[in-house]
């Protein structure tokens, strides 16, 4: 990491952000655990890749904050810091809208999304692949990584070549799983 990198990311105040993320503790995951750790695992994702924006860092704290606690008071976000309006504008881009089905949401992101929500929505489709190998419902695993394959290999040839590596072994190795636990 190279000198001003590190300086950017000494000044960047995550805190807030992460404390407005506990309010998915309550939210349990298919694979185990909660939402908070998600979001958690998500920004490791995006450091693990070198990213340092602020903006996106702190969205990937509370990506789905909205979609998963709808009635969340959204005016929290926006009192945060001098960058809340950009963050809350990027968890609205990656939030699934009522009306939207996760294909129409997914191509969305695709067609018409900002270059960082489509390096969020790839980040946060890699965390969700590695928790997925925790995950026992076969019927919703083959279809996740056949959506994977179908919807979000687009968005993250896109967004970031090296994530779309990762994700091609990730959906690899969850059908070589699949096959080893369900002989499929």
């Amino acid at each position: 990491m190279e000198i001003d990198d590190m300086l950017r990311l000494k000044d960047m105040y995550l805190a807030p952000y992460i404390q407005l993320a506990t309010a998915l503790i309550g939210k349990p995951r298919r694979s185990g655990g909660n939402m908070f750790r998600h979001q958690i695992d998500t920004l490791g994702t995006l450091m693990d890749y070198g990213y340092i924006d602020s903006v996106l860092l702190k969205a990937s704290l509370i990506h789905d904050l909205l979609e998963d606690i709808p009635e969340f008071n959204r005016d929290l976000i926006l009192e945060i810091d001098s960058e809340a309006a950009d963050v809350y504008r990027l968890v609205l881009e990656v939030t699934r809208r009522p009306i939207e089905t996760k294909q129409e949401f997914l191509e969305r992101i695709r067609d018409f999304g900002s270059d960082k929500s489509r390096v969020l929505k790839s980040a946060d489709r890699i965390s969700n692949m590695i928790s997925l190998g925790y995950v026992t419902d076969i019927d919703f695993v083959r279809r996740y990584v056949q959506e994977t394959e179908d919807q979000v290999f687009p968005i993250a040839e896109l967004a970031d070549p090296r994530m779309l590596v990762e994700l091609k072994s990730l959906v690899a190795t969850r059908r070589e799983s699949l096959a080893r636990r369900f002989e499929i």
